[in-house]
């Protein structure tokens, strides 16, 4: 899969007023260079529209597009890959659904991210590294520890995620990550391409562009 940086996930709960598409596209032209369509509540055919719109614009400026749990959603729009959580199909069941298309899973726990990899996704999710309110049903923080634990072991890409803003997010690449993901920090702000610019900027300041190892 194409290596990344700043992974930015949909919350349109944070921008009231808004359109999804140009919060999204303000947040590509600041530097997020991948981007996942998540949402809980809409209809199939609001998430359909929505998910059209958001693959017609990461087409057009070249970065993956991916969807978080509707797998046929992701393949109706020619999604570049899915998202999976822990409750969802397992990753062998994915696969035979999606090709060779990006799969991502998220993960809490060593033994988790260890049987990701052995089951062939393409990334991992590292979290929530702090408390969250992006999710309701959100598990418990797993600390920096975990971000550690990961990098040490972990040969393919992992993200952290979960309560990383810019004023933590130093601490996150210290510990190992060279690849985030934020939520309201991007969409909540009503500059999302500054955000977004202001997180590379710190990213690079640990020494330029992820290595595709996953540290």
């Amino acid at each position: 899969m194409v290596d990344f940086r700043l992974y930015a996930i949909t919350g349109e709960t944070f921008h009231p007023g808004r359109r999804l598409v140009d919060v999204m596209e303000q947040a590509i032209r600041g530097g997020a260079d991948i981007v996942q369509f998540r949402d809980k509540t809409s209809g199939r055919e609001e998430l359909l529209r929505k998910a059209a719109e958001l693959r017609e614009l990461t087409r057009r400026y070249g970065i993956p597009f991916i969807v978080n749990d509707h797998v046929d959603i992701a393949m109706e729009v020619d999604a570049d890959g899915i998202h999976l959580g822990q409750g969802d199909m397992p990753i062998s069941e994915a696969r035979k659904l999606v090709g060779s298309k990006i799969i991502g899973i998220s993960t809490h726990a060593i033994s988790e991210a260890q049987l990701a990899e052995a089951e062939g996704a393409d990334y991992i999710g590292v979290g929530p590294i702090y408390a969250t309110a992006t999710k309701a049903d959100v598990v418990d923080p797993v600390g920096l520890s975990y971000i550690r634990e990961v990098a040490g072991v972990i040969k393919i890409p992992f993200v952290a995620i979960g309560g990383i803003k810019l004023g933590n997010v130093e601490e996150v690449i210290r510990a190992g990550a060279s690849r985030v993901c934020a939520v309201s920090e991007i969409v909540g702000s009503p500059d999302p391409e500054a955000v977004c610019r202001a997180f590379i900027h710190k990213l690079e300041g640990r020494g330029g562009a992820a290595d595709g190892t996953g540290r």
